[in-house]
């Protein structure tokens, strides 16, 4: 069931009933973040938008916030209210939505430039081709006094490319609505990945664009679940939903915890629930399962490369976008071990490293006596 209330702007900046940009918030308990961004988005300058905060059942008075503080904002907003899911929330928003392009935005991410909406639309219309399926995002960057730590300097890098597993929700989503209408909605069925799911379906049917303006990003799931715990069941995960292993890519889900009820993770349970699985697997099946494991992670082993030219550039004091170590695996590595060899050499690689893992992992772990 979903509730949608629309709420009166404050002192309109534009006369124009239509937005010219439409940007959707999916919520779940953001009350200590939202005003934030309510306040980003009121010093955007020179774009028409409306906000559709897209709450999914929050107890914290997160609703109440938006609504008693609406009318301070120079633009209208509607509060949808939906059982959660973000993929679910942001398809009510998208439903409701009046402006010709959308931008959805997560409730911790802040747009710092004053012209970021601006520069925005007007870079994505200049990069439009004449069939209009093209979708941008902004330049990440994490939170934080002083530079970011090397890892985090790493995923920032990484989401300014255009490769199959780079582009994510935190980094925002800006599309024209009739794009938007041909490859969405959001999938619901899962209550993560639907950003990923989305932005494959956008690189499938046309192009993405690097917006000029960064988008800052709160490192704050990375802080309490542990970066290392939570990137690698992030790249497990991500593993499972290429290669079509619904098993794995549920039991991973099962484990997800929403923001507001996360805690620090421990890899064992995890991964000695994913090893059960696997040895339910008949002997064939799990072959399969681990070659085509193997075969995700060599076509994404540039990641190493790319990680050595982000930490060479920071040591030489620099953030440019050279690559040189990457542009040398494009060009020799991955197609001399883009063949059944290579693909059987990083299987047998990732099994080693994940058995060795679970059995470190599991030492913290006394009450699982037993590892598959």
């Amino acid at each position: 069931m979903m509730a949608t209330i629309a709420l009166p702007a404050g002192d309109m900046a534009f006369s124009n009933p239509e937005p010219e940009l439409s940007v959707i918030v999916p919520t779940l308990n953001e009350a200590g973040t939202v005003g934030t961004l309510l306040a980003a988005l009121a010093a955007q300058r020179d774009v028409a938008l409306e906000l559709l905060l897209c709450d999914g059942g929050s107890a914290d008075g997160t609703v109440a916030l938006v609504r008693g503080r609406a009318g301070d904002f120079p633009f209208p907003v509607t509060v949808t209210e939906t059982a959660p899911g973000r993929g679910r929330q942001m398809n009510a928003g998208a439903a409701a939505a009046r402006g010709a392009t959308l931008l959805f935005l997560h409730a911790d991410s802040i747009l710092s430039d004053p012209l970021a909406l601006r520069q925005g639309l007007d870079h994505l219309a200049a990069a439009t081709r004449g069939d209009g399926r093209m979708a941008g995002h902004f330049r990440l960057r994490f939170a934080g006094d002083g530079p970011s730590p090397l890892a985090y300097r790493f995923y920032e890098r990484k989401a300014r490319l255009h490769r199959p597993g780079c582009t994510h929700g935190d980094q925002g989503l800006l599309i024209p609505r009739e794009f938007f209408a041909q490859v969405g909605p959001f999938d619901e069925d899962l209550p993560i990945m639907e950003d990923v799911r989305l932005a494959e379906r956008i690189a499938a049917a046309g192009t993405w664009v690097l917006l000029p303006a960064e988008i800052v990003t709160s490192a704050r799931r990375f802080e309490t679940e542990g970066l290392r715990e939570r990137q690698t069941l992030n790249a497990i995960l991500m593993n499972f939903a290429a290669i079509g292993w619904q098993e794995g890519v549920e039991e991973l889900v099962a484990g997800y915890r929403s923001q507001d009820r996360s805690g620090r993770l421990r890899l064992g349970p995890h991964l000695a629930r994913i090893a059960g699985l696997t040895m339910a697997l008949t002997r064939r099946e799990r072959l399969r399962l681990w070659y085509r494991t193997g075969g995700y992670v060599r076509g994404n082993a540039w990641q190493i490369p790319f990680f050595l030219d982000v930490r060479n550039a920071l040591r030489r004091g620099g953030d440019n976008d050279a690559t040189p170590l990457l542009s040398l695996h494009d060009r020799w590595f991955d197609p001399l071990t883009d063949n059944p060899a290579g693909r059987a050499a990083a299987a047998l690689m990732v099994f080693l490293w994940f058995r060795l893992t679970l059995r470190r992992e599991m030492r913290d772990c006394p009450g699982i006596r037993r590892i598959p």
